[in-house]
């Protein structure tokens, strides 16, 4: 009776109902003495209603005395329908939990994958096909299709039993995370299911998705979240961090072979070399299943050029031997380049027989070869261990060198200032001069020292023309002088004047999950290496606390045990986007103890590989005053290009329309092929202007290959180009194997279970029931909207009937 009582009022798996009560919920209702007033008033209705028949009607006998009742039911009844009563109980209920279902719909999930005979035979019977004799009698199918085939199995369909013991919710990812509607549905229509399953997606962002499942997640009573997947993460934040904030167990289903007769290329190189200056570019060679015992990697560099193509275009840089070793072979070619300009980086591997994959046989990188150099300026307030190291490191640094460090220190005298030319005499030089750094060191200085011209240039520099500001906290100043200063909203720390520096006691720096992510905070070969550098840091003996981290800051570094009055660890090293640029924060002047034991080797890789991630986001020096450039280096057939322009005038104020050919800007776009007369296909395309100094388009592709787009800079008549390319083949289809390490590292982390699609029958099983009771109060209206009408259909029944029987007896 229990449990019929409560599917009648919506509740699952009712235990018991106790408690209850009838109350009153109108307003005027709600008064302690309400419930007295009310029967006060009953009684007074039902008195006057007797009065009526019995002293006003004289005739009618015991019928006088029906009707009065009569009366006084209905009136009584209207009395309490105002009253707005509801019934209140206290239940106890152990409802069934939600469960998460998670598809990938990227397109890695259409690969039909070449099956042993034995994965085949396993796939079929656990999709309830009959099994055929060979594959070839097999039709081929996709992972997905392999997935749509389970969920629409009739007999011992996986969806149905989960729903007897869950509450089902779906979603599909890719670079985003979408719910797919109709859950309740799914077990008695999983074609419904099925036909929403796409594999449409170009990235596999699974950390993305598990941090948006975070966010949706507004339920206590969530048993687990199942993922269907080939778990070869190409995009977005960790899979595993972002998996264990769920805070509950995550079942992991893997699509595809673990192993496949498969050979892929990566290749390293740096983003800049100089010329005539010795370099190296590596070749990794990725392996599985392959039997030669070695392959010819060939390695050429092609020019990238919108012009006629001309002799020198293509270089070959050297053919190895490889000896397949292991699953993973580097090959180091020596290049020493002769010429500047835009270069590719190609590295080749022909097919071998058998083969998953073939596109993944070729790795490519674009190169800067240059005859110059990045501009780097250090602001101080007095020599530092941390300014002279850093000097040392840039003055030996290939991309930045003698001509490319310059240092403003206050407490320098005012003529070594002047006469030494590694020092700028002035903070605000002329814009044309400021604007060329690619990256400025802002280390322990009063604000008094900085200026309000020289912070808005700084905050200019950043947000609109891309540049790279690393703020250095030391030990006289701090970073609280920053407060009431432009510069403050920069910062990827919430600063207080008030705090002051600690030196309580020494500590250790400890990095976040999220340092894994940016290239400076890797130091070494290996994830053991570079664990091995932080540690040689060793213990600091101070820092700069703050008031808390940014909240569009990511945090790289904190300390073991302080926290912030929000209860957030201390970040030490911060780092966040702000406008086109990018601002880091270091907490102490202390990073030159990485060269404890090991000299410069990681000091410089941290230094070194933080001002070029930085300076490499945008244009170098002089360059980033018009800068041409596409929303995305790679794009699909028909999809469209969107080409801004930002320009500005040799003082670095935004270009005027007076300046502008009939206001706007031609783009010229070289595209892939030639005409049938053999000449090159160019379009043309205005690009207008959107913002102050921002003039854009919009245009499609249609056409597979590279595209070279150039724009003339009316300020020095010469082209700025950019290029793109359009190709049909996705990021998806690199890898022919699913990533069972990730698979089973997200299982484990976080308590679930990894499992393959032959074995999904199991999961029901698997999943653990948290027999979790709820004690809820619950309200029930008596008189909602039906009810309602009820009781007026019976007041006009009693009213009519009233009528008939005054009319039967008469009554004057």
């Amino acid at each position: 009776m229990t449990q019929l009582l409560g599917k009648l009022l919506g509740l699952d798996n009712v235990q018991s109902i106790e408690d209850v009560r009838l109350s009153l919920s109108a307003a005027w209702a709600q008064a302690a003495a309400a419930p007295w007033l009310l029967a006060l008033v009953c009684l007074l209705v039902a008195g006057l209603s007797f009065a009526f028949y019995l002293r006003l009607q004289h005739r009618g006998g015991a019928l006088r005395i029906a009707l009065a009742a009569a009366r006084a039911a209905v009136l009584c009844l209207l009395l309490f329908l105002l009253a707005e009563p509801v019934l209140v109980f206290r239940s106890t209920s152990t409802p069934r939990p939600y469960l998460w279902l998670l598809w990938d719909g990227t397109d890695s999930m259409g690969i039909e994958d070449d099956l042993s005979e034995t994965e085949r035979r396993e796939l079929e019977a656990a999709i309830g096909q009959p099994a055929a004799t060979s594959s070839a009698q097999s039709p081929p199918r996709s992972r997905m299709q392999y997935v749509q085939a389970l969920l629409e199995k009739r007999e011992g369909n996986v969806l149905a039993s989960l729903n007897e013991r869950f509450r089902l919710k779906g979603f599909q990812f890719d670079e985003t995370v979408r719910e797919l509607p109709g859950a309740e549905t799914w077990p008695t229509q999983p074609g419904a299911l099925s036909k929403q399953l796409t594999t449409k997606g170009q990235y596999t962002a699974l950390g993305s998705a598990f941090e948006e499942l975070s966010r949706r997640q507004a339920t206590s009573n969530l048993a687990g979240v199942v993922v269907f997947s080939d778990f070869d993460q190409n995009s977005g934040p960790p899979a595993e961090p972002a998996a264990r904030r769920l805070g509950v167990p995550v079942y992991t289903v893997g699509v595809g072979p673990e192993v496949a007769r498969d050979l892929r290329l990566r290749l390293e190189a740096p983003l800049w070399m100089t010329k005539s200056e010795a370099s190296e570019v590596t070749v990794f060679v990725e392996q599985e299943g392959i039997d030669e015992a070695a392959v010819d990697v060939r390695l050429f560099a092609e020019r990238i050029a919108a012009d006629e193509p001309r002799e020198g275009d293509r270089i070959a840089v050297g053919t190895k031997r490889v000896a397949l070793q292991g699953s993973l072979t580097a090959a180091v070619f020596p290049y020493t380049p002769d010429t500047t300009g835009q270069y590719r980086f190609v590295a080749k591997v022909d097919p071998l027989e058998g083969e998953a994959l073939h596109q993944n046989n070729r790795a490519e990188r674009e190169v800067s070869i240059r005859d110059d150099f990045l501009r780097l300026l250090f602001v101080e307030y007095e020599p530092t261990w941390e300014w002279r190291f850093v000097k040392e490191v840039f003055h030996r640094d290939k991309l930045v060198g003698m001509r490319g460090f310059r240092t403003f220190l206050r407490s320098a005298d005012p003529k070594v200032r002047r006469e030494n030319e590694l020092f700028v005499t002035t903070l605000t030089p002329k814009r044309s001069d400021f604007f060329a750094n690619d990256v400025i060191f802002l280390g322990d200085m009063p604000s008094a020292a900085l200026g309000a011209r020289f912070a808005e240039q700084v905050r200019e520099f950043v947000g609109k023309f891309g540049g790279g500001l690393v703020v250095i906290a030391g030990p006289r100043f701090g970073p609280g002088q920053l407060a009431g200063t432009p510069l403050v909203d920069m910062l990827p720390v919430v600063v207080d004047p008030g705090l002051k520096l600690k030196d309580d006691r020494p500590f250790g720096v400890q990095l976040t999950p999220q340092a894994e992510m940016h290239g400076f905070m890797r130091l070494g070969a290996t994830a053991e290496e570079s664990a091995k550098a932080w540690k040689n840091l060793g213990e600091v003996p101070w820092y700069q606390p703050v008031a808390r981290a940014s909240d569009r800051a990511t945090v790289l570094a904190v300390h073991p045990t302080d926290r912030c009055p929000n209860n957030q660890p201390q970040p030490l090293i911060a780092v966040r986007q702000y406008g086109s640029g990018v601002v880091v924060y270091v907490g102490m002047n202390e990073m030159w103890r990485l060269r404890r034991r090991y000299g410069e080797k990681y000091y410089r890789q941290f230094w070194g590989q933080m001002i070029h991630q930085l300076a490499s986001r945008r244009a170098l020096g002089t360059q980033k005053r018009f800068v041409v450039a596409t929303d995305r280096p790679q794009y699909k057939v028909d999809e469209q290009v969107s080409l801004s322009v930002e320009a500005y005038d040799a003082d670095y104020q935004p270009l005027p329309d007076e300046r502008l050919p009939e206001g706007k800007l031609t783009a010229e776009v070289v595209m892939p092929g030639r005409t049938a007369e053999g000449a090159r296909r160019i379009e043309t395309f205005s690009v207008t202007r959107k913002r102050e100094a921002t003039l854009e388009t919009r245009f499609a592709v249609d056409t597979t290959g590279e595209y070279h787009v150039r724009v003339k800079d009316p300020v020095t008549g010469q082209f700025v180009e950019t290029r793109f390319t359009v190709s049909d083949v996705s990021p998806e289809r690199r890898s022919a194997v699913r990533n069972a390490a990730l698979q089973r590292d997200i299982a484990a982390a976080t308590g679930g279970k990894a499992l393959s699609l032959a074995e999904m029958g199991d999961l029901p099983s698997v999943i653990s029931l948290p027999q979790k009771t709820e004690t809820t109060v619950q309200v029930v209206t008596l008189f909602g909207a039906w009810p309602s009408i009820v009781v007026f259909s019976l007041v006009l029944l009693l009213l009519f009937g009233e009528w008939l029987l005054r009319k039967a007896v008469t009554l004057p």
